[in-house]
């Protein structure tokens, strides 16, 4: 498919990521490198206990765009930096931080995905006279006949899947993405990279958010606001049980989120997590880890993929965390832009703001944000 085509490569610095470059050129493809800016790593460095240096590790680093160019120069491709940090800011940052804000958890990975890189990528692509464009994500997409549909679908590698973050790809986006991972276990993607000589073979994948230096999402927030000019908003209240008996009170609603345990700031002869947190009151719920159980969720703001819409109940499988194991459910129509799922088994930490993606056997049905 790629013989003879321009396609653009989306280029992280990774191993992943270069080793598609790598295949497409050996394939006969003409590849054009390109990198997104996203983040400026030393934009908050030292402020609330943010490190002076950036940390290892993180995705859209420097040292991953020193990487990707290294790369594309070994290849003999030609490479670019794009430069989207304002975009990446106004749609995932600060997204991000409002959500953290209003009680929320927000998946920023999604976000950027949902919102820019794929998005943005095509749209660079097409003004190079590419009309595709090839990432290092494990997934799988193909086209549909009866349906008329692009299919996105569980990699082979499943310890790998990426599926979970992609759930916002329209079908124009899925008709001129290649995922040429999807059949590849890691182990093979490190032996193809080592077999074209790329020297980041053995380079561990990344594993922070870009923009949340060691996972530390309050320095963040603290220092985000602070550079803004902006105080973040008095949210604190009452620490209550489950039976709405006050056992504490908290500093803000934006140092907790549901099935938290550790740092609540209350002693407990037994386990104590969150359960609820009330924006509008300020209220912060804690009980026993048996009653995060839930077997309903919410969820709008909606993309679908094997279908065009949903008109009746569906049986589906259910993943609401990156690492949760998809659970069965029947899930429901709930008026505008929102559905309804039941759960056969309640599950653990439904928590508004995550993504909810919804599976029929190995095809990605759709998804949303739990609400």
């Amino acid at each position: 498919m790629s013989e003879r085509k321009k396609i653009a490569v989306a280029m992280s610095g990774g191993v992943d990521s270069s080793t598609v470059a790598a295949l497409l050129v050996h394939e006969g493809a003409e590849v054009v490198g390109l990198t997104l800016q996203l983040w400026d790593q030393q934009r908050l460095a030292g402020k609330h206990g943010i490190p002076d240096t950036p940390p290892v590790g993180r995705c859209c680093s420097l040292d991953d765009v020193y990487d990707a160019r290294k790369v594309a120069e070994h290849l003999g491709v030609p490479y670019y930096v794009v430069n989207q940090e304002e975009r990446f800011e106004r749609d995932v940052v600060r997204p991000f931080v409002d959500e953290y804000l209003a009680g929320r958890t927000p998946i920023p990975c999604s976000l950027c995905n949902n919102h820019l890189k794929f998005d943005q990528l095509l749209k660079t692509a097409r003004s190079i006279g590419s009309e595709f464009i090839a990432t290092g994500h494990y997934a799988v997409n193909a086209w549909d006949e009866r349906r008329g549909r692009w299919i996105l679908k569980h990699p082979v590698d499943l310890a790998k899947d990426q599926t979970y973050f992609l759930f916002g790809l329209t079908q124009e986006q899925l008709a001129h993405t290649l995922f040429p991972l999807g059949g590849m276990t890691k182990p093979e993607v490190r032996e193809h990279a080592r077999e074209f000589g790329l020297r980041l073979a053995s380079k561990p994948d990344s594993q922070e958010i870009c923009f949340i230096p060691g996972g530390d999402y309050k320095q963040f927030l603290a220092a985000y606001m602070e550079e803004q000019g902006r105080e973040i908003p008095k949210s604190a209240g009452e620490m209550v049980d489950s039976a709405g008996k006050v056992i504490a009170h908290h500093e803000g609603i934006e140092n907790f989120t549901i099935g938290q345990r550790k740092g609540l700031g209350v002693s407990s002869p037994t386990p104590l997590y969150v359960l609820q947190i009330d924006p509008a009151s300020h209220r912060v719920t804690v009980g026993a880890d048996d009653a995060l159980a839930t077997k309903t969720l919410r969820a709008h703001k909606l993309n679908w993929i094997s279908i065009p819409e949903l008109r009746t109940a569906m049986r589906v499988k259910i993943k609401i965390r990156h690492r949760h194991e998809p659970a069965w459910a029947t899930l429901e129509p709930g008026g505008t832009d929102e559905a309804i799922a039941t759960f056969d088994e309640p599950q653990r930490a439904v928590t508004p703001g995550q993504s909810a993606v919804f599976y029929d056997g190995d095809e990605v049905v759709g998804g949303g944000w739990i609400f």
